[in-house]
């Protein structure tokens, strides 16, 4: 069975991975405000205990070194800690969820169609409701709201000039479609792999087969997945930092990009920046 690796072809010898939501795209923010913490509480019936609960999403999936986890391993920890915080509030089938959530080859609502298909489970059920209806929330947030960070435009061309630029998100495929293109972002890309591709290091390592050299690689993203996606492929990361996203890009653009590209990107410089990444989300 052929997947969208299959047409792929390497033109370069260098090659950069971009993250979309908080990193190229400044929507990371009011996705979860607007769409995950609120359509969690909607489908589960939280309300009792909404303030406590939207503030500790945001924590979890925003602020601290948990950002940018993938959006049913971030379901798993929310509910499971209202569970067990809150006298009141037991998730019916919770269990199954959280199995299948560790156990799973592919976190997204294909992956729990199938599974609905062989047996019925409740939160199974609830999960992909939930999931479905971010995606609405998302598809119906105002297009003012949803823009590129300041620095990213110019920061992929660049990019593109010199390298193979692949978007290698956790988002849903059809948003990241949507945002990329509505703001000409796709036309500096070569291929687009999302939620449905796989996670970011099955993406990386299936690009690495096209015959790059690891340190050839730079993966740029904002959260510590993205950094670990990249370290467990032996590929090169480059942060953009919370709070900081375009004095991020513009130093990409300014120098990042350059040692890249002539080899003195690893070793003091990428510590330095990965040191300055850590700190920034520990803060």
């Amino acid at each position: 069975m052929s997947t969208i690796f299959d047409s792929f072809e390497r033109k370069h010898d260098f090659l950069i991975c971009v993250d979309s939501d908080g990193c190229a795209m400044d929507t990371m923010d009011i996705k979860h405000f607007r769409c995950f913490g609120p359509c969690m509480i909607e489908v589960w019936g939280l309300h009792a205990h909404e303030q406590e609960l939207l503030a500790r999403w945001n924590e979890v999936n925003l602020y601290t070194m948990t950002r940018g986890i993938n959006r049913f391993k971030g379901l798993a920890i929310a509910l499971k800690e209202a569970e067990e915080t809150y006298d009141d509030v037991q998730i019916d089938d919770l269990e199954t969820f959280l199995r299948w959530t560790e156990t799973t080859k592919e976190l997204s609502n294909r992956a729990i169609e199938e599974v609905l298909a062989q047996k019925e489970s409740k939160s199974l059920r609830m999960a992909l409701e939930w999931s479905e209806r971010v995606n609405v929330a998302i598809k119906n947030l105002p297009e003012e709201e949803n823009l590129p960070f300041e620095g990213a435009k110019a920061g992929l061309a660049a990019a593109h000039a010199a390298a193979d630029v692949a978007i290698v998100s956790s988002a849903n495929a059809g948003a990241v479609r949507e945002e990329w293109t509505r703001h000409n972002l796709i036309e500096h890309t070569d291929i687009m792999l999302a939620q449905d591709a796989g996670t970011k290091a099955y993406c990386i390592g299936q690009l690495l087969q096209k015959g790059y050299e690891k340190a050839h690689v730079l993966m740029i993203g904002d959260a510590p997945g993205d950094q670990k996606a990249a370290e467990d492929n032996g590929v090169l990361y480059y942060p953009i930092l919370v709070k900081k996203e375009k004095s991020s890009w513009e130093r990409f653009l300014s120098e990042g990009l350059e040692k890249f590209l002539s080899g003195t990107y690893s070793g003091k410089y990428q510590e330095e920046r990965i040191n300055e990444f850590q700190k920034n989300l520990s803060e």
